[in-house]
């Protein structure tokens, strides 16, 4: 094993000079908590990546060259991705190259590119690095370090707590009990005789069996109850919306409570890659945008709970009572609902038998390292299905796509579909639907409908991921707030038209666009009437809300 256990940042490049300003601007930076390794060969360097490999080490960036003797750099990341895959690959290009360096984002999967000459540092290679670095440290898990969550694949309660962890960001390790002898190891040696699982060993040494789900939230650090009785505002919800509610809210001076049930991100949070997002070339998980989300509205002095349930707001002369559903309240003067929507549920036989079990709504990322070869169905046809068939490609053997309609053109974003039909281990098949799902004790068969030709098939399945459809999440919310026929909360002018708005509205002016029947409760992202279902406007709506929240603050 490798005696220096820092990661490494190694950079290659074929000119003396080169080498040596980059290995001091490296050294100058990033020493104290990185080896810095350079090599003046490709081919040498391959060599000492392979060694590397070997003896254990964790490479967390690649610094390479593109015009090399022998070897390009976009070939050469290429071949180091194969040993280190997680780890961040930047190519140091000239102007004459940039082509070449945006080609290889999706050739290579390249991180960034790099113009040289780069001077000053801090400026022009120190911001790029540190984010890249940040990335793979959040990704990055040693062996046998952090969290342990110990239990058996197919259990609805193991997948439970595994969601929960992914989902807020926190790092963990899985183990099979029935798989991975690591598992009985760490529970003889830490003499764990557990009689429930899934069993979560924190790293203090502690462990929970059968854990609820607050008491995980607690031991890493989350919080579920408010430090102050009275906010500016109250934001219920953190998704896209949310996140951006809460960012302007405190970048703004106002003292802002942004309350979350489940994990920050909402769906968004669960995709793998979102493509389509303004300023980000190569993509981004919504875990990324998640993670600088709640980083962004810390920084601004927002209080951030979860996992924390609302079930009421009471409105109290020119104040709102937020009720939780652990007993607490919360007073505030403004809300914004971003509680967003969530997959509708699969009212076929034998699905709720294996929720959990083989059969998962959404929660690609989370169960595809247990999809490893395996044959999986996916349901659906929207933007968040083609993500998660082309994340699950990449461990599953095979990744079948059901839709009722004949294609994916009229649900799915073009630049998905091209992805999708240039990966050979995905098909896609129209005029199908699921009718039954079997298995003992977990997901073992699917029964299949023909609904063009008729006819039925059974296939054989590992895995069943859901994403169907949509529902507002509004089911708790006060009967005055007026609802449209699916249970999305109308805004704005919207109201007017409406008998009940009439009666009960009692301001000498129009709703604010985003305000609903209740002055100073107001709506934004998914769960508002008219919404287009799209992470930037989601993220435009949570910004626009908060500027209706001064205004109304302003009036009272």
């Amino acid at each position: 094993m490798a005696t220096d256990k820092k990661p490494i940042i190694f950079s290659i490049d074929d000119d003396p000079q080169v080498i040596r300003s980059i290995k001091r601007d490296l050294r100058n930076r990033y020493k104290k908590e990185y080896r810095i390794l350079n090599e003046e060969s490709p081919e040498r360097a391959l060599e000492a990546v392979e060694a590397l490999k070997k003896q254990g080490a964790d490479i967390a960036l690649f610094l390479s060259d593109q015009r090399m003797p022998g070897m390009m750099g976009v070939d050469f990341l290429d071949k180091a991705r194969k040993f280190y895959p997680q780890a961040k690959r930047v190519l140091l290009t000239a102007y004459s190259d940039k082509d070449i360096a945006i080609r290889a984002i999706n050739d290579v999967n390249l991180d960034y590119y790099l113009m040289k000459p780069w001077d000053p540092p801090e400026e022009k290679m120190y911001p790029v690095l540190d984010e890249l670095l940040e990335e793979w440290q959040l990704d990055h898990i040693p062996e046998l370090s952090g969290i342990k969550v110990i239990g058996y694949q197919y259990s609805p309660k193991s997948h439970k707590v595994k969601d929960f962890l992914a989902g807020n960001l926190v790092p963990y390790h899985w183990l099979d009990i029935s798989l991975d002898r690591k598992a009985g190891e760490i529970m003889e040696v830490m003499q764990i005789g557990a009689e429930k699982f899934p069993v979560v060993v924190f790293e203090d040494g502690s462990w929970e069996e059968d854990p609820d789900i607050k008491v995980v939230a607690e031991k890493v650090g989350l919080r579920s109850s408010a430090e102050h009785e009275l906010y500016d505002v109250v934001i219920i919800g953190a998704g896209p919306a949310g996140l951006a509610a809460a960012v302007y809210g405190g970048s703004e001076g106002l003292k802002t409570l942004l309350v979350e049930r489940h994990a920050p991100g909402g769906q968004a949070g669960t995709s793998s890659r979102i493509e389509n997002y303004l300023g980000f070339p190569n993509g981004l998980s919504g875990a990324d945008l998640s993670r600088r989300a709640i980083t962004q509205a810390t920084r601004f002095g927002v209080e951030f709970l979860s996992p924390t349930e609302v079930k009421g707001i009471e409105s109290a002369g020119q104040y709102k009572k937020i009720l939780m559903a652990d007993g607490n309240t919360v007073n505030t003067r403004a809300v914004v609902l971003a509680t967003g929507v969530s997959y509708r549920t699969l009212p076929t036989a034998g699905i709720e038998k294996f929720t959990g079990a083989g059969i998962y709504y959404g929660a690609a990322m989370t169960e595809a390292n247990a999809c490893r070869d395996r044959i999986v169905y996916i349901i659906g046809g929207g933007n968040s299905a083609g993500q998660g068939a082309v994340y699950l490609s990449r461990f599953a053997k095979e990744v079948h796509i059901l839709i009722r309609k004949p294609d994916l053109t009229a649900t799915m974003s073009s630049y998905l579909i091209d992805q999708i039909n240039s990966i050979p281990n995905i098909g896609v098949h129209g005029y199908r639907q699921v009718k039954e799902a079997f298995g003992e004790k977990h997901l073992e068969k699917l029964c299949i409908e023909d609904m063009e030709q008729g006819g039925y098939s059974e296939v054989p399945a590992d895995a069943l991921f859901i994403f169907i459809g949509a529902k507002p999440y509004t089911d708790w919310v006060p009967d005055n707030l007026l609802r449209d026929e699916k249970g999305y909360i109308e805004t704005g002018k919207e109201l007017i038209r409406r008998d009940q708005f009439a009666k009960a509205w009692k301001r000498n002016r129009e709703p604010f666009l985003l305000e609903t029947s209740e002055a100073g409760i107001f709506a934004a992202g998914d769960v508002r009437s008219g919404a287009m279902n799209r992470v930037a406007s989601a993220v435009g709506e949570g910004a626009m809300a908060i500027k209706f929240v001064h205004e109304y603050l302003a009036e009272s």
